[in-house]
């Protein structure tokens, strides 16, 4: 079929799925979109909306989970605060690689962080009567803006393009100071531009969390894959940023989806400061009859989501994460084949008149990563993502993300094959001549 295909395609699969606004299509809204289009037309789609990642799962997880398998494992249920080894080497992991240390009794396993997030979500809008609110520093993972709309928990949100700098306390603080705001939550790399909060950014958050008594709730699915920095090095700086060095109000969560690529398996942790982890919450006790912050996620949220994660897979992080630190596993230079694909793609993005819409981390180009942003024209999201499709290109648009800027997120973890490269060279020369 002649590319572009006919509107009545996309229009067709829309009507299917009952899509009244493309913009706020899900990310596997918009997978299912392209696999309707490829059915109909027999084109292949270049799938850039979603983060699968791309590289093996590390052998030494694999490994490790088939290993705790054969021992039998999958007939127990796994202790709720997750099993000894892998809190302890979640602990020195997070030493090696950010620089901080905190205590393996707060490093908890979780399905994935998206329940690690869902679960932080709705015990942080229960700490205080008077704090409901979830802050969101945008862009963000779509994915955790629904979160909140099903629990039902109010949120505010702002922009970070025109805020990065000196910028970023005032307007924070502007949300804080209402008395409102429970926790702040933001992903360092960022999903979807791919911008780096700077140590001074994250200080200037930590210390308002701490003014203000609200939980900074980070995360870093992407750890240490700023490419530009010789990050990786276990025990050794540069470190991973983290507002962990300016607060005690955090919980971080550190998935092995992509730096391990273990997606499949759901494994995760959050992490808990020490001192909030033992910190007494009244309103706690009144509703859970359990007071301690560390006790009631686990014992009252996690335990009511999933009861306990994974047995297996925990076993599979736990070697990974030691294997990292123990300088066996280098993860950070495997991960950075992203990087390599997220360069050639950009530079065909640009050949044809596309510019990046979150181009810069303050005075710097923005990182080589998993993701990033484009935009063309005047086009609005909706407009440039339908028309992408019509052109055998799949995204997501950033309005989904809750940025205020016009284009889509680029996903590179899906182009496996070298001709793939060839592919999105042809159909971006072809968008081009169609929207001269």
């Amino acid at each position: 079929m002649k590319i572009p295909f006919d509107r009545s395609c996309l229009r067709s699969a829309l009507e299917r799925m009952d899509i009244a606004d493309i913009a706020q299509a899900t990310i596997r809204q918009s997978g299912d979109i392209a696999r309707m289009m490829e059915r109909e037309t027999g084109a292949e789609f270049l799938h850039l909306e979603m983060g699968v990642p791309g590289l093996p799962p590390e052998r030494v997880g694999v490994e490790a989970e088939c290993t705790a398998l054969q021992e039998g494992v999958a007939s127990r249920y796994p202790a709720m605060q997750g099993i000894p080894e892998l809190k302890k080497q979640a602990s020195r992991f997070l030493e090696a690689f950010l620089g901080v240390e905190i205590a393996p009794e707060g490093c908890v396993p979780t399905v994935g962080s998206m329940q690690g997030s869902f679960a932080a979500f709705l015990m942080c809008s229960q700490l205080d009567p008077v704090k409901n609110k979830i802050l969101f520093i945008d862009p963000g993972f779509p994915v955790q803006r629904s979160q909140v709309r099903i629990l039902g928990i109010p949120s505010e949100s702002f922009d970070i393009y025109d805020f990065r700098g000196e910028k970023l306390g005032p307007k924070i603080e502007s949300y804080l100071s209402a008395g409102d705001v429970a926790a702040i939550v933001y992903s360092n790399p960022n999903n979807p531009a791919w911008v780096c909060l700077t140590e001074e950014e994250l200080r200037t958050i930590g210390e308002l969390a701490t003014k203000y008594d609200t939980v900074v709730i980070e995360d870093l699915a992407y750890l240490c894959m700023d490419f530009r920095k010789p990050l990786g090095r276990p025990f050794e700086p540069p470190y991973q940023a983290t507002v962990a060095r300016y607060t005690q109000n955090y919980i971080l969560l550190v998935s092995g989806s992509k730096i391990f690529s273990y997606a499949g398996q759901r494994i995760a942790v959050a992490a808990l400061s020490e001192t909030l982890h033992r910190r007494d919450y009244p309103a706690l006790r009144r509703r859970y009859n359990i007071g301690r912050l560390g006790d009631a996620f686990v014992l009252v949220f996690l335990y009511a989501a999933s009861s306990g994660t994974s047995h297996s897979a925990q076993h599979a992080l736990a070697a990974m994460f030691r294997a990292a630190a123990d300088g066996e596993l280098d993860f950070v230079s495997e991960a950075s084949e992203y990087a390599r694909r997220a360069r050639l793609t950009k530079e065909a993005f640009l050949r044809h008149g596309f510019r990046i819409v979150y181009d810069k981390d303050r005075d710097e180009a923005v990182s080589d990563g998993f993701f990033y942003t484009v935009g063309y024209g005047t086009m609005t999201s909706a407009e440039l993502l339908s028309e992408l499709l019509l052109c055998g290109i799949c995204a997501i648009s950033l309005t989904s993300t809750g940025s205020r800027q016009h284009g889509i997120r680029v996903c590179v973890s899906q182009l496996n094959r070298p001709e793939q490269f060839d592919l999105l060279e042809k159909r971006l020369r072809i968008f081009a001549e169609t929207h001269k």
